[in-house]
């Protein structure tokens, strides 16, 4: 075995630094010296500032202080001595704050590019150096009394997925600082047609968590050109632990993007919205120009048996979270976000391509700080990666992994079509043979035992519990619902394109797993037909508000759904026991019907015997039920939790074509 690992370090060593023995004398990673205390590069006080850097192959290690954040030459040049474990250290007696700062590796006689570090928590303008400040400095008045919302349980959760750019830089959205953090600060904002924009509009629409697309440091917007149109969504990670500088008012001062982002967290927090983020240490931006390959190269990667980099996440390497420092820098990373930006939640990125023993390790530590922070992610990879398949954090895992949940793209796909064949639809437009998917997601990809027979071609369960499913039609990555709509039904009217959109997102709210929206689908936005549209204009991926008038009936729908999940405890079970206890499928038979009851009044709710038809057919569906009375809240696209919508006596429930029927006794 070790004449493998030494065969396979000799390679990788080879294809880095072009020879066949290591920098240092390890025979393989897992003998890299590791260490426990806190990974804190740079501490700061008026009277001097440690540096520190974990690099265990280096043969010299300096440190470069500047008084710009990008351009100029250093001033001075401070020498790190060796400290064990593989950590070098320096310090410098006097007070540094506002300067900045890089770090310099030599290994085998060659001195690589200067890097702020892995673990950078305050960065100058497009994230080159590392800047040296005081981060109490950077709390917003009345931080220090900032709480989370209260949540009772994941299960209570409705997401809200957002690009900053998307939600507010549209000029008619009466927002001021369009496109950057304070835009979620505003309040009393309204379009052009006087409808409520921003976080006003979050509060209307009754979400309870707005996930956040990327907003650490990432490298593809040049945070110096600002007046030149440039988007991105943000996959491309360059510093961790910073914020992005293009979403602040000021990418040059550090103090600023670190403060505008407390404020918006705050704001929302008081609002009564927790905040999620989504964080992508599946890959980095680039490889050999990265802060970790300037660091400790290799060490950070998995690689092929050749040496090269592996390419799970199809962007040019995938990271090695197995390795005992690269799961330390993950677990802390969320934990600073979550303590010193209040952060209630992350979204994985390829989550697949992690291990694991490190997601149950983030899940451990978030614990610690606050059990009701919520992790979820993407359960698959670009491509395989380079680690045993049931070892990863893949969806087929998830039951494996308490307290962390996926995405159900057989939900979604069965709804509204195949992610692999744009022009499929599924259930919502009336298609056969997703009837299925759309019962597997309903009942949040449990093994229910209805679902078992094999005649049904059910997918394969993979959760242990509700909450660990995400219950979704589309988000940024793909499609909109809107638009896959219009390619999939071309022939369409609006009245049926909304119908169609009713429908969906029925099912999504009245899953037991947790409701995903993605931003503007409220509204039936669109991106004019363009899928992968991560780099498109604002004229693609803006969110038009003057389209929250046009289609304040789709809101209104979208709304009174979360209003009636909010209310009604059965609609979240939030227990796999109750679920099987509870709620049972009705006439299994039917194509393009999926109807089923929630027995009895289950976790207190005030309704009993909920019964829910979902019917995508062009004629009327009918099922029979006991006899009764029933009070009807949701029928022909209209739905009213609060005052109902009548009732009807008889054992036969009826829903209008392509639309949902909801009712209780």
């Amino acid at each position: 075995m070790k004449t493998k690992k030494l065969l396979l370090f000799t390679l990788l060593t080879t294809t880095l630094f072009g020879c066949g023995t290591a920098p240092k004398e390890y025979e393989s990673f897992e003998d890299y010296p590791t260490f426990s205390q806190p990974w804190d590069e740079m501490t700061y006080s008026e009277t001097g500032t440690d540096f520190m850097l974990w690099a265990p192959t280096a043969e010299e290690v300096n440190v470069k202080l500047y008084t710009d954040g990008l351009t100029g030459n250093a001033i001075q040049t401070v020498p790190m001595k060796e400290a064990g474990n593989g950590i070098w250290k320096a310090s410098v007696t006097e007070d540094l704050k506002g300067k900045f700062y890089t770090f310099q590796v030599k290994i085998n006689g060659k001195w690589l590019d200067e890097t702020p570090g892995v673990m950078a928590k305050a960065v100058g303008v497009n994230g080159k150096r590392g800047a040296i400040l005081n981060l109490d400095t950077t709390d917003p008045e009345g931080w220090s009394q900032d709480v989370r919302p209260t949540l009772k349980g994941f299960d209570d959760i409705i997401i809200y997925e957002m690009h900053h750019r998307d939600f507010s830089i549209d000029s008619l959205s009466g927002i001021k600082n369009r496109g950057k953090y304070l835009a979620l600060t505003e309040t009393g904002t309204t379009s052009k047609e006087g409808q409520k924009t921003g976080i006003d509009h979050l509060k209307e629409l009754g979400i309870t968590h707005v996930h956040l697309l990327p907003s650490y440091d990432y490298a593809s917007v040049d945070e110096t050109q600002l007046d030149k149109p440039q988007y991105n969504w943000g996959y491309d990670p360059l510093n961790y632990n910073a914020p992005e500088g293009s979403y602040a008012t000021d990418p040059y001062t550090p103090e600023t993007r670190i403060r505008e982002f407390k404020q918006m967290v705050m704001a929302l927090h008081q609002a009564g919205i927790r905040v999620i983020m989504d964080v992508v240490y599946n890959h980095t931006f680039n490889t050999e120009g990265s802060n970790f390959e300037r660091t400790v190269p290799g060490y950070f990667y998995r690689q092929n048996p050749d040496g090269s980099f592996a390419n799970g996440s199809a962007c040019g390497n995938e990271t090695a979270s197995e390795r005992e420092m690269m799961r330390k820098y993950m677990v802390e990373s969320v934990c600073y976000w979550a303590n010193e930006y209040h952060i209630d939640g992350f979204r994985f990125d390829l989550m697949g391509i992690h291990d694991i023993t490190t997601m149950e390790a983030i899940r451990s530590a978030l614990d610690k700080i606050d059990p009701t922070i919520y992790i979820y992610g993407e359960g698959w990879a670009a491509s395989s990666p380079a680690y045993p398949a049931d070892s990863l954090a893949m969806k087929a895992n998830t039951y494996r992994m308490p307290g962390v949940a996926a995405f159900s793209d057989e939900f979604r796909d069965g709804l509204r079509g195949s992610w692999n064949n744009d022009l499929e639809g599924a259930f919502v437009i009336g298609r056969t043979g997703h009837d299925t998917q759309v019962m597997f997601g309903i009942t949040a990809a449990l093994p229910h035992p209805q679902l078992k027979d094999s005649t049904l071609n059910t997918p394969a369960s993979w959760t242990a519990q509700p909450t660990q499913m995400l219950s979704y039609t589309s988000c940024h990555d793909d499609h909109c619902i809107t638009d896959r709509l219009k390619i999939t039904a071309p022939k369409a009217t609006d009245k049926e394109l909304t119908a169609y959109h009713k429908l969906a997102h029925t099912a999504v709210f009245t899953s037991q797993g947790v409701p995903f929206i993605f931003t503007g689908d409220e509204i039936m936005r669109d991106k004019k037909g363009v899928r992968n549209s991560y780099n498109s204009p604002d004229s693609i991926n803006a969110i038009n508000w003057a389209g929250k008038a046009i289609h304040r009936e789709a809101f209104d729908y979208l709304k009174g759904l979360i209003a009636m999940r909010k209310a009604h405890p059965a609609f979240h079970l939030g227990d796999a026991e109750l679920i099987y206890k509870h709620l049972e499928f009705l006439d299994m038979e039917d194509n393009n019907v999926v109807a089923f009851r929630i027995n009895g009044a289950p976790n207190g709710d005030t309704w009993k015997n909920i019964t829910v038809i979902l019917n995508s057919k062009n004629e009327p569906a009918s099922i029979d039920v006991p006899q009764g009375t029933y009070q009807i809240v949701c029928k022909d696209g209209k739905i009213n939790p609060e005052k109902g919508l009548g009732s009807m006596t008889g054992n036969k429930l009826t829903a209008a074509p392509r639309s949902a029927l909801i009712v209780h006794q």
